[in-house]
């Protein structure tokens, strides 16, 4: 890579560098968690596997309180549950 294309590359921000950034939306705003639809989640987890800014964009999701779809690899249950034991971690408390 060049040293331009480097530089062009690092001042785009986290959403613009993700994989999923020409995927289409829907993708990641499965109607249900379960049946059918956990095709959908499937899938979209598949591209967030991939992706060099997950952890950027699941940080967006937990202290953004994205409470709907896929983001960094997670469904709403798994960053629900995330917040809880980040929640019960921060209290001292053994919920991790």
């Amino acid at each position: 890579m060049t040293i331009a294309a480097q530089r062009t590359r690092d001042s785009l921000s986290w959403s613009e560098r993700a994989a999923c950034h020409d995927a289409p939306p829907d993708l990641f705003f499965p109607v249900s968690d379960a049946g059918a639809a956990q095709e959908q989640i499937d899938e979209a987890k598949q591209i967030c596997a991939g992706c060099q800014v997950r952890a950027d964009c699941l940080h967006h999701a937990l202290h953004g309180a994205e409470t709907s779809g896929i983001w960094g690899g997670t469904t709403e249950r798994e960053r629900r549950d995330l917040r809880r034991r980040m929640t019960a971690g921060s209290a001292g408390g053994y919920g991790r």
